[in-house]
């Protein structure tokens, strides 16, 4: 099990076999501390607890400080961690900490098992009850070495991926095993059942937020986001190791390394990626910021052999179905990244944080005006939209684009089509989920029909729309895909990604925001650019917002289609028995003619497909 799981620690292993069958394995990337004192499974002073802790506490030397009479034997953050869980106990220490963490504590004397996830679920963590055992790791591959362990598919996790495109906490794609959700903390115990606890709720930071705005005029609200932020990043940059960070030149990566380098008496190490079809291509915008700022700058431009010879290798690094493309330029960056560095800062979180996505800013506008319409009324309007294909859409709004002089509205029939999802629900939580549905209604797709399965959410129907959306995306889609997304792709070749956009106390701040800072004239994350703008010219980030994608859907067309088929079959998608056929090759037939562009539906039956070959799931 541990030797699964040498590619997130390549510089040292160990195994702690304690007595009555307890067993903690690690694998090491040292990054604080690379000396033989930062070894783990590591015990404390005191003998009572065995520790095993992938992540980062970046208040560490604070911590240090405060625990007086220890003596140390290294300057590892572990050996903090540790000592802080044995003088302050579990509750009083993670209210303390700052920072990424998964953290597997054995007690000793009271054989108890605890385990950690941090609070915005950078770090993964996974356990599974077995007749007789209790498995735990940062990955399902270790799982998958023991000898026994039940791999049957959870069918309701697989209607959940259909329509998401991940696995939501707290399922994983195994029936007998789940994830640790962000914010909370296992207990366990021999023959009883795992106690979950939360310490940290992210529901609870919204509203308390929202219920204590901030009162500071402009230009002290961008102080105090300027020295909260250069807080966070500078924490962040403390490593034994060469460090650097991810930049694509939108906001949120430029703001991070802007951060860095004033902090920094020599230039950051910057790394970006580009393609050769433009409207994917976010080099260029790097580059200009790299140049400005004055950082070691390195780019790769990627050709489609070079990403889809990564395509293979997807299922074994992110372990269950995943079906964010974005998965292969994260990977091919990070790859980048580790020739010349161990640890990278990225910019993810942004979006999230301070509300940079565009069903931020249009959804409670169109709940506004069409919630009191009767929901009969909604739903003939609705099909009145989608009696017009999203190409049809498309041509239309460029037939009229001259009398809007020439305004373009980028993916037109996409948007209107997504607006008729919207009209057709029935409360705003129910919108957003048609918003974030890759498949509107997945369980067509089983072979087996059965009851739809719908996400666990944990919102505040108290919250405005603008903040219940927010809420909604920090609970599921940043842990669920972007989080997960990084943490898989950068440690698949070693790198440790930090991301100080999420510190906590960031988010708790962020929250205390009043709308007309977070958003201003239609222009989103306005305080988060005011920062940026202290160091770059406006000039510089002004522009349209590109995702950080590749262009699947023309390469399932063309250079991907063989592979493509190949998978969608009728034979191999009924090989199994799990997913309908006939669906699926009517959308794989629709998007090869031209006639829609289907291409996050096939992604995530192609990512499933393959998954299931790799694993062999049957």
């Amino acid at each position: 099990m541990n030797a699964t799981l040498t590619h997130r620690g390549p510089d040292d292993s160990g195994v702690a076999l304690e007595d009555e069958g307890v067993g903690l394995g690690f694998r090491r990337l040292a990054i604080i501390d690379v000396s033989p004192a930062g070894h783990q499974p590591m015990v404390s002073a005191n003998g009572r607890y065995v520790i095993t802790y992938n992540g980062e506490i970046y208040n560490h030397r604070e911590l240090r400080a405060e625990l007086d009479g220890v003596n140390w034997r290294g300057t590892s953050d572990t050996e903090v961690l540790l000592e802080a869980f044995a003088r302050w106990g579990i509750e009083a220490t993670l209210q303390r900490l700052i920072g990424m963490f998964a953290i597997a504590l054995w007690d000793r004397q009271e054989r108890l098992l605890t385990l950690v996830r941090d609070r915005l679920g950078i770090k993964p963590l996974y356990y599974a009850v077995q007749p007789g055992q209790l498995l735990w790791g940062s990955e399902l591959k270790a799982f998958r070495a023991l000898p026994g362990f039940d791999a049957a598919l959870d069918e309701d996790a697989l209607q959940l991926y259909f329509r998401l495109g991940y696995v939501p906490a707290p399922y994983s794609i195994y029936r007998g095993a789940r994830k640790v959700e962000p914010g909370c903390y296992v207990m366990c115990r021999a023959g009883e059942t795992p106690q979950v606890h939360r310490y940290w709720n992210a529901t609870a930071a919204a509203r308390h937020g929202l219920d204590d705005p901030l009162r500071l005029n402009d230009a002290e609200a961008i102080d105090a986001l300027h020295g909260l932020l250069a807080d966070a990043v500078t924490r962040r940059m403390v490593a034994d190791v060469p460090l650097g960070a991810f930049l694509s030149g939108g906001v949120d990566s430029s703001t991070v390394v802007a951060l860095m380098q004033a902090a920094s008496s020599r230039p950051v190490r910057t790394f970006s990626i580009g393609f050769s079809e433009p409207a994917y291509n976010e080099a260029p915008f790097a580059t200009a910021i790299a140049t400005h700022l004055g950082t070691d700058h390195t780019e790769l431009y990627v050709e489609p052999r070079q990403a889809q010879a990564v395509i293979p290798d997807l299922p074994a690094i992110y372990d269950e179905p995943f079906a964010d493309s974005s998965q292969i330029p994260t990977f091919l960056v990070s790859k980048l990244a580790r020739q010349h560095v161990i640890v990278s800062l990225s910019g993810d979180g942004g979006d999230e944080v301070f509300g940079g996505y565009n069903r931020h800013m249009w959804l409670e506008r169109i709940w506004r005006r069409t919630g009191q319409v009767p929901q009969g009324a909604r739903r003939v309007i609705a099909r009145a939209l989608r009696a017009l294909s999203e190409q049809a859409w498309d041509t239309a709004y460029a037939a009229v684009a001259p009398a809007l002089g020439g305004r373009q509205v980028a993916l037109a029939g996409d948007k209107m089509h997504k607006i008729s999802r919207v009209l057709e629900s029935e409360s705003p939580d129910a919108a957003y989920l048609q918003l974030v549905s890759q498949w509107p209604e997945p369980r067509l797709l089983l072979a087996r029909d059965r009851a739809p399965v719908l996400p666990v959410y944990r919102g505040d129907s108290r919250l405005p729309v603008t903040e219940a959306v927010m809420l909604l995306d920090q609970l599921t889609y940043l842990p669920e895909d972007i989080l997960a997304k990084v943490d898989r792709a950068s440690m698949a070749v070693s790198l440790e990604a930090r991301v100080p956009l999420l510190d906590h106390r960031v988010v708790e701040w962020a929250w205390r925001l009043p709308r007309h800072q977070r958003s201003r004239d239609g222009i989103s994350k306005w305080l988060l650019r005011q920062v940026l703008y202290r160091h770059v010219p406006a000039s510089l980030i002004e522009r349209p917002k590109v995702g950080f994608g590749i262009p699947i859907g023309g390469w399932l067309r063309t250079e991907l289609r063989e592979w493509a088929e190949t998978l969608l079959s009728p034979s191999a998608l009924a090989e199994a028995g799990w997913l309908n056929p006939a669906p699926i090759r009517d959308t794989w037939k629709a998007h090869l003619d031209g006639r829609r562009d289907w291409q996050h539906r096939l992604w995530s039956v192609l990512m499933f497909q393959a998954w299931r070959e790799r694993w062999g799931v049957s």
